[in-house]
């Protein structure tokens, strides 16, 4: 009987669960999904959290489904996780419930801690430890701010009653009865916390953040067993062999495994990864130095850029300003127009990411005439996510990388045909898009194939043909748009100020 693998895809929108099986040829195929909105909640300005109670109940209820549709526990191997990063959560030891809802990725709370951190000269000695500047955006801060905020967990923390993690961390704890409290090195990569090339904790970057060793998790490689299912959750004691955050699982997805290739990931936000081998870089364009997979003897290091809102714009489109009443129209309506009309919108509604980091930046729309409608606000946010990717692509070369030929993509707003000519256009590179779209829970199942030896190697395994995009935009055309969208962050950044 083929097997299968259960893979849990906890993003910052949804919380997925995918069962894939795994052919004598070594593919992996989808054959069951279910799928739970999650809610956000939004407290205060710049401020993003999760109920992680709802994360964990949303888990429970997506898998139980997969393994039902997927014919029983009996044909499931291994689970593997892939998660949202840097969304923090703090939890009772004793009873495993959280004591404060999960500080979610997108949040800014922490910018004056670590504004402080940086005006206080911290930001080599943390960067060359962990490839992270200092932003509110990592674990670390956000680690600190928890404990602040509930009474008593310092102390907790201190005689091991308490304990801090991400995402995967807490769903692991929970998935194995609290008798696992660990993390994988690419989440771990994620805190400001662990050292790029020894992949253990820093003491001194814990003291320099008020973080306590006593309640982080142990790091573990990518397809490690990291523990085994509660028996009665699922019928039977599933050992989880594979865990990566969704930016490093999408590149393992890709199988884009050799120095040079590249992944963008459009989901709520954007994120850039490049993998740049077996020794990590140092960036000096601001892009993020951080770990693309530990796997065994093989370790390979990566930079990254990472854009705060992509999807999350045309959400806002539908939600907040209420100019389409489902994601789809935008295509539509952007292509309707001759041009942009010179409208630009800067998407810095949580700041500006890479390679800007401005925390502090507040979305911005500018160029506005008479004559600027609707449309025109659709097609400059589908726009900005060509700019903010060719910022990205432009500080990848300056960091030395070779020009790509290929960018490879995932995400929903990959379906946006008009979004994916725009960004070939701008970024001058033909775009890759597989014909299935799931790469985190794709390579979350990689990851734990290999780790129960169901396939030999992470190599990536093609069933049907990409779809491409190729430049057909003049050069004239592009520096006069990219002169444009410049002149508009600019404006975005001095009217944070």
């Amino acid at each position: 009987m083929t097997r299968l693998i259960l893979a849990i895809d906890q993003g910052t929108t949804s919380t997925r669960a995918i069962a894939f099986e795994c052919s004598e040829d070594g593919a992996l195929r989808p054959v069951a999904v279910s799928q739970i909105e999650l809610e956000q909640h939004f407290p205060k300005p710049g401020w993003v959290e999760h109920d992680a109670g709802e994360i964990w109940t949303a888990t429970l209820q997506t898998c139980r489904e997969v393994v039902r549709k997927g014919g029983g526990i009996g044909r499931f191997a291994a689970v593997g996780i892939t998660n949202q990063r840097e969304t923090s959560v703090l939890w009772d030891a004793a009873t495993g419930e959280p004591l404060h809802r999960a500080i979610v990725w997108q949040d800014r709370r922490t910018a004056e801690a670590t504004g402080r951190l940086a005006a206080a000269g911290h930001e080599p000695e943390v960067q060359a430890a962990t490839g992270l500047i200092l932003d509110p955006y990592f674990s670390a801060s956000k680690f600190a701010w928890l404990l602040d905020a509930v009474p008593g967990s310092r102390e907790r923390a201190a005689r091991g009653e308490v304990k801090l993690g991400t995402i995967e961390s807490w769903l692991i704890w929970k998935l194995t009865g609290g008798a696992s409290h660990v993390t994988d090195a690419t989440n771990a990569s994620r805190t400001s916390l662990m050292d790029l090339r020894t992949m253990q904790w820093r003491p001194d970057l814990a003291d320099l953040f008020g973080v306590p060793m006593e309640a982080l998790p142990d790091i573990r490689g990518c397809a490690d067993h990291l523990g085994d299912c509660e028996p009665s959750l699922f019928g039977a004691a599933l050992p989880i062999h594979g865990a990566a955050g969704d930016q490093q699982a999408a590149l393992v997805g890709h199988g884009a495994l050799n120095a040079g290739d590249a992944k963008i990931t459009y989901g709520t936000g954007a994120f850039l990864v490049a993998n740049v081998g077996d020794a990590p870089v140092t960036s000096t364009s601001r892009l993020l130095g951080t770990l693309g997979y530990a796997v065994g003897d093989v370790t390979a290091y990566a930079l990254e850029g990472s854009i705060f809102s992509a999807g999350s714009a045309i959400q806002w489109l539908r939600d907040g300003l209420k100019v389409i009443s489902e994601s789809r129209q935008s295509e539509a309506m952007a292509s309707g127009l001759k041009d942009n009309g010179g409208v630009y919108l800067v998407p810095g509604f949580t700041g500006l990411g890479a390679p800007w980091w401005e925390p502090g930046a507040r979305g911005t729309i500018v160029g506005l005439t008479r004559d600027s409608g609707p449309a025109h606000m659709v097609r400059a946010a589908l726009e900005s996510l060509a700019y903010q990717t060719r910022d990205l692509l432009d500080a990848l070369e300056k960091d030395g990388a070779p020009k790509l030929s290929v960018l490879r993509v995932d995400g929903g707003v990959t379906a946006n045909a008009f979004a994916m000519q725009f960004v070939a256009d701008i970024c001058e590179v033909t775009v890759e898009r597989p014909a299935f779209q799931e790469m985190t829970a794709l390579g979350a199942a990689k990851l734990a194939a290999l780790g129960v030896s169901l396939i030999p190697d992470l190599k990536d395994h093609p069933v049907e043909a990409p779809a491409r995009w190729t430049p057909r935009m003049g050069p004239d055309e592009r520096e006069r748009l990219l002169k444009g969208w410049r002149g508009a962050v600019r404006a975005a950044i001095i009217a944070a100020q």
